[in-house]
């Protein structure tokens, strides 16, 4: 089966579409996307925009286009609720038989989702897209993304695939199994590698934002990484008693240098620097595993009120739709 003769295939494609403030990039994300679409009248697409408590003119821009546009649906949170959160609502309001959750900044080629259909026509029911280059990415982000996806994977299950984003193309039965997740603190990513099926790969150069700015700094790409390892895996608290059995041993040789050292030579003990050297040094290994232990504590906490993931203030679909 050639490309032509997949791409003739009917399918229905539900694009999935998070925005906060990102009103200058809308217009020309739908015109790229009539671009590549329009030869393919096979392809239905159709989009789901999340506004995800937008503080700039997102949501009119939106619904204005709407009205040109009946393909769109708009799902307004009534704040800001997250990206992953924003994600959740996307797929629980999209219907199409195959689902790609994809960034309104257009660094994930849309060319790239007929080359997903391709894979999913011949069987496979997940197809990630893997960026080659992080160029559009600053140096402090390609690094500390490399340390987050090595250290990750050496102390979770299952594995992230490494410079794999949120950009992947799904079944409907995968959308479902996804759906059927309970939790409230959502790492999407751990959670697209934990539901599993057919997954196949494909390559694609990410490229620069077309406008605007990424609403990622570094503090809350910090948090996000404490997120993903603290939710699929318990080995921080492993390692942490570990570190305090190694601590616990080097204070008893330690000690037991100093007795020696005493009664064979009667030598003085040092104290004064030395004591509070260990003081703080133990301190701060003591509150880093109470913060540890913070961690897990407090999504326990969150998890238990059972809240909603986010709260939908209206539902725009077109007229007829």
């Amino acid at each position: 089966m050639n490309q032509s003769e997949v791409h003739a295939l009917p399918v229905t494609l539900t694009l999935t579409v998070p925005v906060f403030n990102e009103a200058e990039t809308i217009a020309g994300f739908l015109q790229k996307m009539t671009e590549v679409f329009a030869p393919h009248p096979a392809i239905k697409v159709d989009f789901v925009f999340v506004n995800d408590g937008s503080t700039d003119e997102t949501l009119s821009t939106l619904l204005a286009c709407q009205q040109q546009d009946a393909r769109i649906t708009v799902v307004d949170l009534s704040r800001n609720f997250g990206k992953e959160a924003a994600m959740t609502a996307g797929l629980n309001v999209a219907q199409g038989q195959v689902v790609v959750p994809i960034d309104v900044d257009l660094q994930d080629p849309p060319e790239v989702i007929l080359e997903m259909l391709q894979l999913w026509q011949h069987g496979f029911e997940v197809v990630l897209g893997r960026r080659i280059n992080r160029d559009s990415d600053s140096w402090a982000k390609r690094t500390t993304a490399s340390w987050f996806y090595k250290i990750h994977n050496k102390i979770s299950k299952p594995k992230l695939p490494e410079n794999v984003g949120d950009f992947r193309l799904m079944d409907r039965v995968v959308v479902d199994a996804l759906l059927t997740l309970p939790e409230a603190h959502r790492f999407m990513k751990g959670l697209f590698a934990w539901v599993g099926f057919r997954t196949a790969v494909v390559d694609y150069v990410r490229l620069p934002r077309t406008a605007g700015t990424t609403k990622f700094n570094g503090w809350s790409l910090w948090n996000f990484a404490l997120e993903g390892l603290t939710s699929f895996s318990t080995e921080p608290l492993r390692i942490w008693t570990y570190v305090g059995m190694l601590v616990s041993g080097l204070s008893i040789l330690f000690a037991g240098f100093i007795i020696i050292k005493v009664a064979l030579y009667g030598a003085d003990v040092p104290g004064y620097a030395s004591l509070i050297v260990a003081v703080t040094f133990l301190s701060g290994l003591q509150l880093v595993g109470i913060g540890i232990l913070g961690e897990y504590l407090g999504r326990t906490y969150i998890e238990s009120k059972r809240r909603p993931v986010y709260l939908v203030r209206r539902l725009y679909t077109a007229a007829g739709k």
